[in-house]
């Protein structure tokens, strides 16, 4: 049985474990500006943007296995460093 959660920000912290390894992961790479949080904006705006139902699974492997420069680049334009909400998508 799936989780729910009843906010972006309860999300977030579920998965905050996997977007810290990440960001560990990019900063072992040499991407050292890279944060959590722009993992985080960077999947709600560009791969989940339409994502509807998504299990707490894919979001999991989403954030662990998208491509580290792709991340890199989204996070070089100047975008808020705060959590981004799905907004009307309802992801899990």
């Amino acid at each position: 049985m799936e989780p729910e959660f009843h906010s972006q920000l309860e999300l977030f912290q579920r998965v905050r474990p996997a977007l810290e390894a990440k960001e560990t992961e990019l900063k072992r790479l040499g991407f050292t500006n890279v944060r959590a949080i722009d993992v985080w904006n960077y999947l709600v705006e560009v791969k989940w943007k339409k994502g509807n139902g998504l299990m707490l699974s894919d979001i999991v492997d989403d954030i662990l296995n998208t491509d580290c420069q792709s991340i890199s680049e989204y996070s070089k334009n100047p975008v808020p460093k705060e959590i981004k909400s799905f907004e009307d998508s309802n992801i899990l």
